[in-house]
């Protein structure tokens, strides 16, 4: 079964991107996946600030600027792996190194039908 481990991430966390003592553990976390051929996929997604929000009220489009803002993390990216089980894939979560500082929820990847 596919997992979608999403990486929820505070401002903070955002401007450090850029930084080696930033990127390594993503570096070290992304290898691991591989060797264990369990990534499926992943992205990393651009600032909070660049997001746009939809929603639709009375049949219209309520266009917001930036995230959902009920949050102080906000989604930064996520990885798509492989996992046998739930227990498998938070095993894989709880490695990931957003872990550490921010959130990081585990969500089984369920087939959309038409």
């Amino acid at each position: 079964m596919q997992y979608a481990i999403l990486i929820y991430e505070t401002e903070d966390e955002f401007t450090r991107r850029g930084e080696p003592a930033y990127q390594a553990p993503y570096e070290v976390f992304t290898a691991a996946l591989q060797e264990a051929n369990k990534i499926r996929g992943g992205e990393v997604l651009q600032s909070p600030a660049t997001a746009t929000t939809l929603m639709l009220r009375g049949g219209e489009r309520v266009i917001q600027d930036g995230p959902v803002p009920d949050s102080r993390e906000q989604l930064g990216g996520l990885f798509v792996i492989e996992a046998e089980n739930l227990d498998e894939a938070l095993d894989w979560a709880a490695k990931c190194p957003a872990a550490k500082t921010c959130k990081v929820e585990v969500r089984p990847i369920g087939m959309v039908t038409p």
